[in-house]
């Protein structure tokens, strides 16, 4: 498994945010749309009845080495990842869902501890806006996730790098 920006990528599904909760909690995204799994059971929006797809309240990580700050930073992240103190459940981010009919808001786990980058949420977002519009394949995704996706996460500039070439047209 491996997180690509917003994304969490295994070797045969793509998610938003984290992987599968214990409960089975989760938003998955396939050629045909966006499902989504919660205590209700499954929804489902298909990419053509989406006006748009953004992710809101995503936790935006600090500039690393800036003294106490940062160190502070760490110690949550290490809490947050050992499931002590601060609670097991990671940060929620919310999925919105826009349709002719309204906008539906779905919760997402951050799978992310420390935050995202913000170039790294720019093109998730952007790469969102492109599958609802129809100029983006989900298959150059799912493809990278049968070949990498269970080498685990690759570093920054690798995972910008991804991005910007999924979200180019």
């Amino acid at each position: 498994m491996a997180m690509v920006g917003l994304f969490w990528i295994t070797e045969d599904s793509v998610y938003v945010g984290s992987p599968p909760a214990v409960d089975g909690r989760c938003v998955r995204l396939d050629a045909e749309g966006v499902q989504a799994i919660d205590e209700d059971g499954a929804h489902a929006w298909r990419w053509t009845e989406l006006r748009s797809a953004t992710v809101e309240a995503v936790p935006v990580r600090g500039t690393a080495g800036r003294g106490v700050g940062a160190a502070l930073g760490r110690a949550i992240e290490a809490l947050l990842t050992a499931g002590v103190g601060l609670g097991s459940e990671p940060p929620e981010m919310t999925l919105c869902l826009a349709t002719a009919d309204g906008t539906e808001e779905v919760p997402v786990h951050c799978a992310a501890a420390g935050g995202y980058g913000s170039e790294e949420i720019a093109l998730s977002q952007s790469l969102l806006a492109r599958l609802v519009a129809g100029t983006a394949d989900l298959g150059a995704v799912e493809s990278w996730g049968r070949s990498n996706g269970g080498l685990g996460t690759p570093k920054p500039p690798v995972r910008e790098a991804l991005l910007r070439g999924w979200t180019e047209p």
